[in-house]
């Protein structure tokens, strides 16, 4: 709800501060006096387009704060939240323009700088504008299946949760058929790189490995020759068989010195049976040595052709790791990769023919929840077609037609609120054809259509309504037309907050607020100003519209009259 309105220089209002109420709010006032500048500030505050013309004469700038009094759950928050705006649900919201007298402007939501645009995205949610060369709210086409569904406590859940569940079965069976397209191709390539790996058969670790022992091989030529030049060296007429001499020729030394008659344990024989022991025991050590040279030798006594298979396996696992563009340590992990793979691909078909299945069901599923909501649509539309019908003739429009259009669309169209186009439309005289509001209506009976759907839509809405204001929706009716189009007014305020502004004194008596708006000035200025009346001067105020420039006293019983009816 609109609980205050606050005007500095715009256009002929210097500074006005209002205090509005819930219910209907009555604006009159002479021709001229300035009705539509409230209008003009409000809009200002809520976004709408905005022209230096607004600034007062002489003035710097203009502006118009607006401060709303919102419930919890209004929809505003929502959209706070997504801009980044802070705000406190408990306390109002308030929504300031600043409009420069070179045409630049500035928007403030609770006094954080914003666009202009975010003024208007929220000023769409707080409020609807109906007047004859303006209509916004329920007139525009896009708003008509939400309301008509709210006029007949329709609900799309049933419908939303079956497009989930075939959108997710259809993305799924378009996957499988995307693999299905490429699988002949990628089989036929999957299955000769398989073979490929299975024939080379991979191990991990094995390229290091052979590296190792080709390294070995090709060394092993010279490291025998080595071994063999070491073995000769000890051998035959080497260092074991010169050893085998001296030992002989010790022994025979010693032979010699005890058939002398030295004494077997005199100092000479015991000398040389030292140096006998002596090359005794390096005779034993060289042929140790000798053996283990053997030993050795049998180490790089290897199979020739060794080497070659060694190399021709290394060339094979590197050249099919380029072909494959890995290395040759992930050969093992992309074979099973492949293989993996293949067997995808061999079972994709068998897959996708479940899931074309899933999604054939998914989708009878969604086409039968929307043609039931079709059909609950169309019921309601059937029935605020009456109900708006009902409204026209009280409002002077009684050769005019109302009618809902529910139109299938196609299933590309599809979505989580149905398969239909709902539109309004109106045929304002017989034998003319039904077309949209905007077009069909004239300026004068589109704020009437307006009030119409709105009394009819009134009792089946929810939620917070916004502030609705009617610009002159009485022009060119009187009497008791004037009142049925009070009457309307006053029951579209028993739930929401209306502001109204006539001519007519049949509305304005209807009202649970009046304001007059009045211009006065002098030969250098002129300016309007805004008086909340009293009961007495409410009075006097409907009396002036009734008789005119002269209020007689049967005006102010007429008058009377009106505001107890």
């Amino acid at each position: 709800m609109l609980i205050g309105l606050a005007i500095r220089d715009v256009v002929l209002i210097e500074s006005l501060d209002l205090a509005i109420g819930p219910g209907l709010t009555a604006l009159t006032g002479e021709t001229g006096a300035g009705k539509s500048i409230i209008l003009d500030a409000l809009g200002l505050a809520t976004g709408a387009r905005a022209e230096a013309g607004l600034v007062r004469r002489g003035a710097a700038q203009a502006s118009a704060t607006a401060i709303f009094s919102l419930p919890p759950d209004h929809a505003v928050w929502a959209v706070l939240d997504e801009k980044g705006l802070a705000y406190e649900r408990d306390e109002d919201l308030v929504l300031r323009r600043q409009l420069s007298a070179d045409g630049r402007s500035r928007a403030f939501v609770n006094d954080q700088a914003t666009g202009v645009a975010a003024l208007k995205e929220l000023g769409a949610l707080l409020l609807e504008v109906h007047g004859q060369h303006e209509t916004v709210g329920l007139l525009d086409p896009r708003t008509h299946r939400q309301l008509l569904d709210a006029f007949g406590g329709v609900s799309a859940g049933t419908v939303a949760a079956a497009w989930s569940g075939w959108r997710a079965a259809r993305e799924r069976a378009e996957t499988l058929r995307d693999l299905a397209s490429r699988a002949a191709a990628e089989a036929e390539e999957t299955a000769l790189r398989l073979g490929e790996l299975d024939r080379l058969d991979p191990k991990d670790g094995e390229e290091t490995a052979l590296a190792e022992e080709r390294a070995l091989l090709g060394a092993a030529e010279k490291a025998l020759a080595d071994v063999d030049a070491a073995r000769d060296a000890l051998g035959g007429e080497g260092l074991s068989s010169k050893l085998a001499a001296a030992f002989r020729a010790i022994e025979r030394a010693r032979e010699r010195a005890i058939q002398a008659g030295a004494a077997a344990d005199g100092p000479a024989v015991e000398r040389l049976n030292a140096a006998a022991e002596s090359i005794d025991r390096a005779l034993t050590e060289a042929r140790e040595a000798e053996a283990a040279i053997d030993h050795a030798a049998e180490a790089f006594d290897l199979d020739p052709k060794r080497l070659e298979e060694a190399e021709e396996r290394l060339f094979a696992l590197r050249g099919m790791a380029r072909k494959l563009n890995v290395t040759v340590e992930a050969l093992p992990q992309v074979r099973a990769e492949l293989g993996a793979k293949l067997r995808n691909i061999e079972t994709s078909g068998e897959q996708l023919k479940i899931a074309e299945v899933a999604e054939a069901a998914a989708r009878k599923t969604y086409i039968d929840a929307a043609a039931v909501l079709s059909a609950e649509r169309r019921a309601a539309g059937d029935r605020l077609a009456t109900a708006v019908e009902a409204e026209l003739a009280p409002l002077k429009l009684e050769k005019a037609k109302f009618r809902v259009v529910v139109d299938p669309l196609g299933e590309d169209r599809a979505g989580p609120t149905g398969l239909d186009r709902v539109a309004f439309e109106v045929s304002t005289n017989p034998g003319a054809p039904f077309g949209p509001l905007e077009v069909i209506a004239s300026g004068g009976e589109l704020a009437r259509f307006a009030l119409a759907l709105k009394a009819a839509l009134a009792s089946r809405e929810h939620g917070a309504q916004p502030l609705m204001i009617f610009d002159e929706v009485d022009q060119g009716v009187g009497g008791a037309v004037a009142d049925a189009v009070g009457l309307r007014l006053r029951k579209l305020a028993g739930d929401a907050q209306v502001l109204v502004v006539t001519h007519s004194p049949q509305v304005a008596a209807r009202g649970h607020a009046h304001w007059r708006i009045s211009k006065s000035g002098d030969a250098t200025s002129t300016r309007t100003a805004v008086e909340a009346l009293s009961p007495d001067a409410r009075e006097e105020e409907i009396a002036r519209m009734l008789a005119g420039a002269e209020i007689t006293d049967a005006a102010r019983a007429a008058a009377r009259a009106l505001i107890g009816a």
